[in-house]
């Protein structure tokens, strides 16, 4: 699929140490052809791209703020040694909602030219509006489904420590729903410690042509979504704290960089 996409799914987190803690979420996302979206109509009249409206995207919240995404992500992928990410790249990320937005996480899938994914750029941000960028790479072109993984290097939650290893698996597969065609994808995050599996995350959604009914359904549906995220992850952290759950305090915040 090679338009844009209004993508309706759910957040599912569940704590295993030191104690179990679960809840799950309705939300919908974007999922943007970057490469080709300059060239792209606009197909619903309550959704923008760099202007207020209902639900809108604005290139300067994602790479480094200059508004450039493409040039800025293959900058930084060939000072990271990939030189071959020429195709598609397509940035999974929440709209700003009536001009808000927060982005805990937001995924870019760089593709090589025929279509094979070769590199995975995890966008990490916390509440004190600090980011962090993972990059996944095998060194060579991967396979959607295969366990990715890295160091934890940033603090994002006071309730984990910033060590550990985190395990990633991103699966797409594409169903029939009706007369339409559509994509169904997963991103799951799994965040392991010295004592063992500590979280289970996961963020899916079925993808939806980005037109008027569609923008209206999510808006309503799911009214001020992007400000519901902050209140959920701080009601969240009161019911762990209520919980006793262990408590790390934020460590100097570093720079905002990449690691591999």
């Amino acid at each position: 699929m090679s338009d844009a996409q209004l993508c309706f799914g759910e957040v599912r987190h569940r704590r295993l140490l030191p104690v179990e803690h679960a809840f799950a979420y309705g939300v919908y996302f974007l999922r943007l052809p970057l490469r080709s979206i300059d060239g792209m109509h606009a197909s619903s009249r309550w959704f923008s791209r760099n202007r207020f409206n209902l639900l809108s995207f604005h290139d300067r919240d994602h790479g480094d703020g200059s508004g450039d995404l493409v040039a800025w992500a293959d900058n930084l992928l060939r000072s990271e040694g990939i030189v071959d990410a020429d195709g598609e790249i397509w940035l999974q990320t929440f709209p700003r909602v009536l001009g808000y937005v927060f982005n805990p996480v937001s995924f870019w899938f760089f593709h090589r030219r025929d279509g094979s994914l070769r590199a995975i750029l995890c966008a990490v941000t916390n509440t004190f509006g600090e980011q962090h960028s993972y990059l996944l790479d095998t060194g060579a072109g991967m396979p959607y489904g295969i366990e990715l993984q890295a160091k934890k290097c940033f603090h994002v939650s006071p309730f984990f420590p910033t060590e550990g290893n985190y395990r990633f698996r991103f699966m797409r597969a594409m169903r029939t729903q009706g007369q339409a065609e559509c994509e169904s994808t997963v991103a799951r995050i799994d965040y392991d410690g010295a004592a063992g599996r500590l979280l289970q995350t996961s963020v899916s959604g079925v993808s939806r042509p980005l037109t008027d009914a569609n923008v209206l359904h999510a808006f309503f549906a799911y009214p001020l979504m992007t400000i519901g995220v902050v209140a959920k992850i701080h009601s969240q952290a009161l019911r762990l704290w209520l919980k006793q759950v262990p408590f790390f305090r934020k460590p100097i915040p570093p720079a905002h960089k990449v690691s591999r």
